[in-house]
């Protein structure tokens, strides 16, 4: 998926953030007088959880909701005049790799509202470059990334059948009857469990995995497939931009998942070359993604430090990868122009003709403008060897095309 390819940028990123600087205050939400629980909507937007909330009475804004992420963090550089943030400081932030070093505003407390709780101390960093197009690779308004804060003194469930979040305070949350408890560590504000796999060699192994509900991917681990003796049925791929550069290495699939009691097959996993481990302190495997998360209900406790899993409608449903071999983003005013990105070379895509910088007009007879990314993804994620009927524009040109998707895993 497109976002994976930035998240991985801004996993290192945010890692960075978080030994920049120093907050003395404690930093969290908490339910306003005499509320036990509150429920909030949210959108589930190319597998991620996307949110509203104000910042110093002034929105509502879109932020997604990112367990990956130990830093608030504001993506979107006009941000800065508009909630009008007086004595912010400047920060520079090296190892990024090759050229200057990237600057971020770091502010006071800020007012964050969201509705039913309020906040203590909650500082954020300003990116003063937009580094990710978060909106355009999304297909909304994306103005930020909320993760450690939101959770460290809640209880949140995560319901993916009614799109809610219900949080509470620890003594007044209802736990599941039905469900497993899997123990977390907070480590660098991230929450880690371990989960057990089976690699398609037979290989079988605990790892230790970032439980990252901002990764779109199902699985992502640290480890070059080679070494494991099952490049059979694996691709190479461009797993996404790093801040340092293009990330290669593997896509395959594992034979199976285990969380608990729960067992996933055939889960699609990404395998970075080794050369792009992401740097850390904490020694992990990679990370558990929303394309597993999402297959279950989700009690985040990390005042217990422990996440209750419980299969819902979608535990089910196959894993599949994008069948067309075409990166998209969204562009425009309304972002609602969709713009090929890159065509994967022998892919449908490909051996259909479409090249980087058409602009999808219509799939099947309806106009692009009327759908969302996540509606063309699973219109090129839906079946092998189907044929869709595309409408490009190219230069000053308009053409049809009969693009026949491919599985490729």
């Amino acid at each position: 998926m497109l976002c994976n390819k930035r998240w991985l940028s801004l996993f290192i990123l945010c890692t960075l953030l978080c030994g920049s600087y120093t907050v003395v205050c404690a930093q969290y939400f908490d339910l306003e007088t005499y509320t036990k629980r509150v429920t909030i909507p949210f959108k589930l937007v190319r597998d991620l959880i996307v949110i509203k909330l104000k910042i110093n009475n002034i929105g509502p804004f879109n932020f997604i909701l990112d367990t990956g992420v130990g830093v608030m963090l504001i993506t979107d550089p006009s941000l800065v005049d508009s909630i009008k943030i007086e004595n912010k400081h400047t920060i520079k932030i090296g190892g990024l790799g090759k050229g200057a070093d990237l600057e971020a505003y770091v502010t006071p407390a800020l007012n964050i509202s969201i509705d039913g709780l309020t906040c203590s101390g909650i500082s954020a960093t300003i990116l003063k470059t937009d580094l990710f197009g978060l909106s355009n690779y999304i297909g909304i308004p994306i103005h930020g990334l909320l993760g450690y804060e939101f959770f460290n003194s809640l209880v949140v469930k995560v319901d993916f059948n009614d799109s809610s979040l219900v949080v509470s305070k620890p003594k007044y949350t209802r736990f599941f009857r039905r469900g497993v408890k899997i123990p977390i560590t907070i480590e660098e504000k991230k929450p880690y469990l371990n989960a057990k796999i089976t690699f398609q060699n037979g290989t079988k192994t605990t790892n230790k995995l970032i439980f990252d509900l901002g990764a779109g991917h199902p699985l992502y681990i640290e480890n070059d497939v080679k070494y494991l003796g099952a490049t059979q049925g694996f691709i190479a791929a461009n797993l996404g931009l790093g801040l340092t550069g293009p990330i290669n290495g593997f896509l395959g699939r594992v034979k199976e998942v285990e969380i608990g009691n729960y067992k996933l097959t055939n889960v699609i996993t990404s395998f970075p070359d080794k050369h792009y481990h992401l740097e850390s302190g904490v020694k992990r495997d990679g990370n558990l993604g929303m394309g597993i998360l999402k297959r279950f209900t989700l009690l985040i406790d990390y005042p217990d430090k422990q996440i209750y899993f419980k299969k819902n409608l979608n535990y089910f449903n196959p894993f599949e990868h994008d069948m067309s071999g075409l990166e998209y983003y969204t562009t425009g005013d309304d972002l609602n122009r969709v713009i090929i990105s890159r065509v994967e070379p022998g892919s449908a895509g490909d051996i259909s003709g479409l090249e980087k910088d058409d602009e999808l007009i219509s799939i099947n007879f309806k106009p692009v403008k009327s759908m969302h990314l996540a509606d063309i993804d699973n219109i090129f994620s839906s079946q092998d060897n189907k044929s869709i009927l595309l409408e490009i524009y190219r230069g000053k040109n308009t053409f049809r095309v009969i693009l026949t998707l491919k599985r490729r895993i």
